[in-house]
């Protein structure tokens, strides 16, 4: 089966979609699937690239405004290919605009919006999208033959915005690292990490209220890390309100982190937290899990499973939760769920399988064949 992969980055300004559209990608090759990744150039490109090793992808040139992400040779790319199957991971892009091309020709296309459906999604720069739901976008999406969810909530707000598509749910991965590597936090100032991009949807604005409140009665002396891109010029606001709080001495901006330091970020921390207001599947939190670390998330992370397993403390308006998740005896007994969660429903052997399953469904969908069990057709 030929697979082409489309996404409008392919280094790590993509945020998750970079590791996660990467190692599907690598993971159905390695299962056999002929697998041709096609992505925008950004200024991380080349420095990025090697990550896809051994799928050399074709990196495409922009016209225009460098966020409509229009690359002209697309749609030819594709063609050039004769692809079974493509699968576009996020929308509002004009790379969208090449696939509902592909489609109206009768060619089998999946896409993946990745949580760019959802209500806060969906109200974020609402005029922009409005203008790109009618140029483009609407054409794209009831076209495509199949859309794919990475959680049941998101499955819910494509479904109230498309209702008569075909609906795969299947969620990201993430690899187990060694765990021999896994834990050397540092005893003298606990660490509460975050780790992800600095956006307003990310809700560090609240959270720090919210550290500012409950620091002084914590038992131990927790310090914050925050590691991220800037997006938005948000971070000059978090760190006026740093400033503002009095909250300097334990709060530290530590840039983005990648690799190695975001290993040893991981490594040294006690616990993680990510307040997000809204999230497709947040590769962040996978991360963290798969590193041991409990987790203090939002329902909106839309992780529910970590919740029930006991690996997630679940954050909310009340300031009191952060309190008692950091105050708990049991951290590294959830750090250890965690990491058992990921291993039992996140590994990337298990999910390609669930993948290539809709793909074969997709190329006979209108036989009237029954889809696999991953698929809801209302």
């Amino acid at each position: 089966m030929r697979i082409v992969m489309i996404s409008g980055s392919l280094s790590r300004r993509a945020g998750g979609l970079f590791w996660s559209v990467r190692r599907l990608s690598q993971a159905l090759a390695q299962a056999g699937a002929d697998v041709h990744v096609l992505g925008l150039r950004d200024a991380d490109t080349a420095e990025d690239l090697p990550e896809w090793r051994p799928l050399e992808p074709l990196i495409l040139d922009r016209t225009g405004p460098a966020a409509l992400g229009y690359a002209p040779a697309l749609a030819q790319e594709i063609t050039a290919r004769a692809p079974d199957i493509v699968h576009l991971h996020g929308i509002w892009q004009a790379t969208s605009i090449a696939t509902a091309r592909w489609a109206a020709r009768g060619k089998p296309v999946m896409i993946s919006p990745r949580g760019m459906l959802d209500p806060w999604a969906m109200a974020n720069s609402r005029l922009k999208k409005r203008l790109a739901w009618h140029a483009y976008e609407r054409a794209n999406l009831h076209r495509a033959t199949c859309l794919h969810a990475l959680n049941s909530s998101e499955a819910r707000s494509i479904r109230a915005v498309l209702p008569k598509v075909a609906i795969a749910t299947i969620p990201n991965g993430m690899d187990l690292p060694d765990t021999e590597r896994l834990r050397n936090s540092a005893k003298d100032r606990p660490r509460l990490l975050f780790v992800s991009r600095i956006h307003p949807k990310k809700g560090l604005m609240g959270f720090l209220d919210q550290w500012a409140m409950v620091r002084p009665r914590l038992s131990r002396p927790w310090v914050l890390r925050i590691a991220g891109p800037d997006e938005v010029g948000h971070l000059s606001a978090l760190r006026a309100r740093v400033a503002a709080l009095g909250l300097t001495d334990s709060v530290t901006f530590i840039g983005p982190v990648y690799g190695d330091a975001k290993a040893r970020e991981l490594a040294e921390a006690e616990a993680f937290v990510l307040p997000s207001q809204s999230e497709g599947l947040p590769m962040a939190v996978l991360e963290a899990w798969a590193a041991g670390l409990p987790v203090l998330m939002t329902e909106a992370c839309n992780l529910p499973e970590g919740f029930e397993a006991g690996a997630a403390t679940k954050l909310t308006d009340d300031a009191e939760r952060l309190f008692v998740g950091l105050e708990q005896t049991d951290l590294p007994t959830m750090g250890a769920r965690g990491r058992a969660l990921v291993a039992k429903h996140f590994g990337w052997d298990s999910l390609q399988v669930r993948h290539l399953a809709v793909y074969k469904w997709m190329l006979n969908a209108s036989s009237g064949d029954l889809p696999p069990t991953d698929v809801a057709l209302d």
